[in-house]
């Protein structure tokens, strides 16, 4: 399916973003670095869910919210979890990249590909991470859940992206960390590409992705170049 992709369209947190760089205001609110990936996996969860049952809240007051729980039936925090949760997620913005990640979008971009962001989060929050990493100019839009109001990986959300970059979805490859993503943009007739990573392996209850690379930069060899 390859050969037919014009656009490329990126998953933002976790993808482009580490979170673990909300460590430091984790500790600044005493709670351990190693919370980040326990609470994103409940911030997914709570926005899928959500979004089965026809309801939708944006993710800025998901991660806050489910973070605040945390502090308090975790820590018997003594401090305002509410203050202190907020203060967290505002770091999402500021995030640092992963380390492919620069030199990945580079190659890709000097490919002559079209690159897209598609974010269960807020477009500002995404635009400002971009911003700070020097990689907004690549991208010709970035594109969030907030206008269809449905999360990833539901087939509306997919849509929703081809239709406002002016692309058919069998166009599209949407490349992300998550198998989750990868699945739902599958179902939703875009080619995929799974950034591995870490990731020992991919769930074999999902859908099969096109592509798997084990780093970003590794991605533009495996696409056709667009003169």
């Amino acid at each position: 399916m390859t050969s037919s992709v014009r656009a490329l369209v990126f998953d933002v947190n976790e993808t482009l973003s580490d979170l673990n760089g909300l460590g430091p205001r984790l500790e600044e609110v005493g709670a351990s670095p190693g919370l980040v990936a326990e609470w994103f996996a409940g911030v997914l969860r709570d926005g899928f869910a959500l979004t089965a049952a026809g309801g939708y809240a944006e993710f800025t007051q998901v991660a806050a919210e489910r973070l605040r729980v945390m502090l308090e039936e975790r820590l018997d925090h003594t401090r305002d979890a509410h203050t202190d949760a907020q203060y967290v997620v505002e770091g999402i913005p500021g995030l640092p990249t992963h380390d492919d990640v620069c030199e990945g979008i580079r190659e890709l971009y000097e490919a002559g590909l079209p690159l897209f962001a598609m974010t269960n989060g807020s477009a500002a929050s995404a635009e400002t991470f971009l911003r700070g990493a020097g990689l907004l100019d690549r991208f010709r839009a970035v594109l969030s859940v907030e206008e269809p109001r449905v999360w990833k990986p539901a087939r509306a959300a997919y849509q929703y992206a081809a239709h406002r970059m002016g692309y058919k979805v069998q166009e599209l490859m949407m490349v992300s960390v998550h198998p989750w993503d990868i699945d739902g943009a599958r179902r939703a007739g875009l080619s995929t590409a799974w950034l591995r990573r870490a990731a020992p392996a991919y769930p074999e209850f999902l859908g099969v992705p096109d592509l798997i690379v084990q780093a970003l930069p590794h991605l533009a060899a495996l696409l056709p170049r667009q003169e």
